[in-house]
């Protein structure tokens, strides 16, 4: 979660003829499928395509990230460019310390990944909708790491065999201080 405190300015409400004073808002911010999934369902095109977003689409997927009650939309419009480097490196970030081998190198998936499609595999891998909240970047890895775990492992090239027993067999000798 990330949390972010902006300040309104003073400024001069026409309808009640009064001056409004400045204003600060803590906002609790969370990029999460819960967020895009509202992102989605307003702008009806996939949040994770590759088209870029308007301004107006950003700003309103940052309003879907708020998480803090009682927050006036308006607040949303306050937000410095420091704010909005913020959350986007907020929206960047990995999340997890899992990383993955990717020896076999395949090809994208030209499957458009929709709020749907991420619901559909946490319900195939029995993940519980409260992980709809965490940073999608983290959920996105737990879905990746149960579709390795689900496969069957590759079998190894006479090749990479070989190696892999060359190696192993170096390792003992000098373990063992002989020379075959």
């Amino acid at each position: 979660m990330l949390r972010i405190t902006v300040s309104t300015e003073d400024s001069f409400d026409e309808k009640t003829s009064e001056f409004v004073s400045a204003q600060s808002f803590t906002l609790e911010l969370e990029h999460s499928l819960a967020s895009m999934s509202k992102w989605e369902s307003n702008f009806e095109k996939p949040f994770l395509g590759k088209t870029d977003k308007t301004p107006e689409e950003i700003l309103w997927y940052i309003q879907a990230m708020v998480l803090s009650p009682e927050v006036p939309p308006e607040v949303i419009y306050h937000l410095t460019q420091a704010d909005v480097d913020k959350i986007n490196s907020y929206i960047d970030a990995k999340m997890t310390a899992t990383t993955f081998n990717d020896r076999a190198q395949q090809r994208p998936s030209r499957e458009i990944i929709t709020a749907e499609i991420i619901y559909y595999w946490m319900i195939q891998f029995n993940i519980p909708f409260e992980c709809q909240y965490w940073h999608i970047s983290r959920l996105l890895t737990l879905i990746k790491v149960c579709t390795l775990k689900q496969q069957k492992p590759k079998k190894m090239s006479r090749a990479q065999l070989a190696q892999r027993n060359r190696a192993l067999n170096a390792e003992r000798k000098s373990a063992l201080g002989t020379r075959g």
